[in-house]
C-alpha cells in the first residue's frame, strides 16, 4: 500500500488550513467592512441631508416664487464635492425643487420613504429604489422659522457603489491572503525539509518500524545495553542490562553515575573515544564494559554502553580449560600404556619371555586392584573417568596415585554434572600433582564415600605443605604460591566456586608432609527440597 509522504502531509495540513483561515476571514472583513461602509455612507448621507435642511439659503428659497431655481445649483455644487449620487430637496408634497437630472426636477419623488421626516419630522437613514436604482439615503426635515415642515433633503449613494467600493477593498485583501497562502506553503515546504534532516531522512511509520525493531533487538540479546546522552543521563536500558546490575526500578531520565561507577563511560563522552573490554566490579560481580559514542553533526551527543558478566565467562572457560586437562588427562594415559606396550614387544623380540610375564604378571596385579576399585567399588561413570585420567597422569609423570580400598560411590544425583566434577576434582588432584612435583617419592591418595547425607571426596598429597598463613587464601582467585610466568590462582577458586554452587564445602587441614582436601556435597539441594 502506497504511503503518504511526511512532506505531502505537512504541506496538504498547513495548505488546507490557511486556505480555510483566509476564506474565513476574508468573509468576515468583508462582511464586516460592507457593514461598516454601508454605515459610514448612510451616516455621510444623514449629516448632509440635516446640514442642508438647515441652510437658510435652502428654508428662504421656499418662500420665492422659483424655489428649484435658487436650491438646484446649490444640491448640485453639493452632490460634486461630497461626491454623494444624489441630492433631491422637496417640497411638503414631495415635488422635487432638485434633481441630478434637471428633467426630473418638479415631479414626485420616487421611493415612498419620505413619510417619517414629513409626518413626523424625523431625520434618518434608509434604503429605497429610486429613479437611479437602489441607493442609501439620509433624509432630514425641513423646518421654516416658525417650526413647521415644509420639506424635505434626501441624500443618497448608490448600493452598487458601495458594493463595488467594497470589491475593491475586497480585491486588496485578496492579494494580501495570496501572498499568505504562497508564504505559508514555502513554510510548510522548508519545515518539512527540516524535519526530513533531522529524522535521517526517514518517514515516520519507518521511525516508528525502527523504534519497535530497536526494541526487540535491545530485549532479545543476552548481553545488557545502555544507552545516554550527552550529560549521561540514561534513554534506554535492556532488562539484561538491569539485571546484571541488580536494577529493578524504572531508570529514565535518572544519571548514569548515580547507578553503577561509570568513570569509563564519562571519559568515552568527553573524549569521543571508545573504550573496549573494560572490567568493573560490581555487586560482587566482575563486568566487561564496552562503551562507544554517538556522533552528531561531529560531536559526541551519547553513547552505547554494554555489559558482559565475566564471571559467566570465565566459567566457562575454565569448564573447557577442565575438559581439555580431562582429554590430556587420558592422552597421558593411552601413552603410558603404548610405552608399556613397547617394552613388552621389546622383551617378547629379544626372548626375555619371563621378564615380559613378570611384566605382565605385576601390570595386571596392578590393574586388577585398580580396576576393582574403580569399577565395582566407585559406580558413578563421571568419577571413574576423572579417576582414569588421572591414574594415567600420575604414571606419565611418576606419582603414586593410590585409591583407598574402602572407597565406595554408587552413581551421583543428576544436579551434580561432569563440569562441576571435572572443576572440583580435576583441580583439587592437580594442586596435589603440584604439591609433590618435588617430592622423591611422590605420594597421592584417593578416597570416596557416599555414605550419609553427603558425597565426601578426600583428596591427601605428602608434599611440602600450606603455609598456615595462606590457608585462608588459597581459595581466592588469582593467589598463588607458584612462581612464573603462566597466569595461575584459579584452580581452586573455581573448585570452591563449584562447590559453594552445589551448596557443599571444602575443608583443608595441612602440615608438611601431608595435605588433605575435603570435599562434602550434600545428596539434595535445599532449593530442590524447597521447591
Amino acid at each position: 500500500m502506497h504511503r503518504v509522504t511526511l512532506q505531502t502531509k505537512i504541506l496538504g495540513l498547513v495548505l488546507s488550513l490557511s486556505l480555510f483561515l483566509i476564506f474565513m476571514l476574508t468573509a468576515y472583513f468583508t462582511y464586516m467592512e460592507g457593514k461598516q461602509i454601508a454605515e459610514d455612507r448612510g451616516r455621510l448621507a444623514l449629516e448632509l441631508a440635516k446640514t442642508i435642511a438647515s441652510m437658510p439659503t435652502i428654508v428662504d428659497a421656499f418662500q420665492s416664487e422659483d424655489p428649484a431655481g435658487i436650491i438646484q445649483p446649490i444640491a448640485e455644487k453639493i452632490r460634486q464635492e461630497v461626491g454623494a449620487e444624489f441630492i433631491v430637496v422637496g417640497n411638503a408634497k414631495e415635488i422635487r425643487y432638485s434633481h441630478p437630472i434637471p428633467s426630473e426636477i418638479g415631479k414626485m419623488m420616487i421611493g415612498g420613504d419620505n413619510a417619517r421626516a414629513i409626518k413626523k419630522g424625523e431625520s434618518y437613514v434608509s434604503e429605497a429604489h429610486g429613479s437611479l436604482g437602489l441607493s442609501m439615503r439620509g433624509k432630514a426635515p425641513i423646518f421654516d422659522k416658525e417650526g413647521h415642515i415644509i420639506g424635505i433633503v434626501s441624500v443618497g449613494f448608490l448600493v452598487e457603489d458601495v458594493q463595488q467600493q467594497i470589491f475593491r477593498d475586497l480585491s486588496k485583501e485578496i492579494g494580501v491572503s495570496v501572498i499568505a497562502l504562497i508564504i505559508s506553503v514555502i513554510g510548510s515546504y522548508l519545515l518539512a525539509r527540516s524535519i526530513r534532516r533531522d529524522t535521517l531522512g526517514l518517514e515516520p511509520y519507518e521511525i516508528a518500524r525502527l523504534y519497535k525493531e530497536k526494541n526487540a533487538v535491545l530485549h532479545s540479546v543476552k548481553e545488557g545495553i545502555l544507552a545516554v546522552d550527552r550529560d549521561g543521563v540514561i534513554r534506554s536500558m535492556n532488562q539484561p542490562a538491569k539485571t546484571l546490575l541488580n536494577i529493578k526500578e524504572s531508570v529514565r531520565d535518572l544519571k548514569v553515575g548515580d547507578l553503577f561507577p561509570s568513570v569509563y563511560l564519562y571519559e568515552v563522552l568527553e573524549s569521543g573515544k571508545p573504550r573496549v573490554d573494560k572490567e568493573m566490579q560490581w555487586a560482587h560481580k566482575k563486568i566487561i564494559m564496552n562503551c562507544t559514542p554517538i556522533f552528531e553533526d561531529n560531536k559526541v551527543s551519547g553513547a552505547v554502553v554494554s555489559f558482559r558478566d565475566k564471571t559467566e565467562i570465565e566459567q566457562m572457560i575454565n569448564t573447557l580449560s577442565e575438559v581439555k586437562v580431562y582429554s590430556e588427562d587420558l592422552r597421558a594415559q593411552t601413552h603410558e600404556f603404548t610405552n608399556k606396550l613397547y617394552v613388552l614387544s621389546g622383551l617378547l623380540q629379544l626372548g626375555k619371555y619371563d621378564e615380559a610375564i613378570d611384566m605382565l604378571q605385576s601390570e595386571t596385579a596392578e590393574l586388577q586392584s585398580i580396576n576393582r576399585i574403580v569399577f565395582e567399588q566407585i559406580k558413578d561413570t563421571k568419577v571413574q573417568a576423572i579417576l582414569l585420567g588421572k591414574l594415567g597422569k600420575a604414571s606419565e609423570k611418576k606419582v603414586a596415585f593410590e585409591i583407598d580400598s574402602q572407597s565406595y560411590l554408587d552413581a551421583l544425583p543428576d544436579h551434580i554434572k561432569l563440569s562441576e566434577l571435572t572443576l572440583i576434582l580435576g583441580n583439587i588432584i592437580d594442586n596435589a600433582f603440584d604439591a609433590v612435583s618435588s617430592e622423591k617419592e611422590p605420594i597421592i591418595n584417593f578416597f570416596a564415600t557416599d555414605i550419609g547425607e553427603d558425597i565426601i571426596f578426600e583428596v591427601s598429597d605428602n608434599g611440602g605443605g600450606i603455609k598456615q598463613e595462606e590457608l585462608s587464601l588459597i581459595f581466592e582467585r588469582g593467589f598463588t604460591s607458584k612462581e612464573g610466568e603462566v597466569p595461575s590462582g584459579y584452580g581452586l577458586a573455581n573448585a570452591d566456586q563449584a562447590v559453594k554452587e552445589l551448596e557443599g564445602l571444602i575443608e583443608v587441614h595441612s602440615e608438611p608432609g601431608n595435605t588433605i582436601f575435603t570435599v562434602y556435597l550434600p545428596k539434595r539441594q535445599e532449593g530442590k527440597k524447597n521447591g
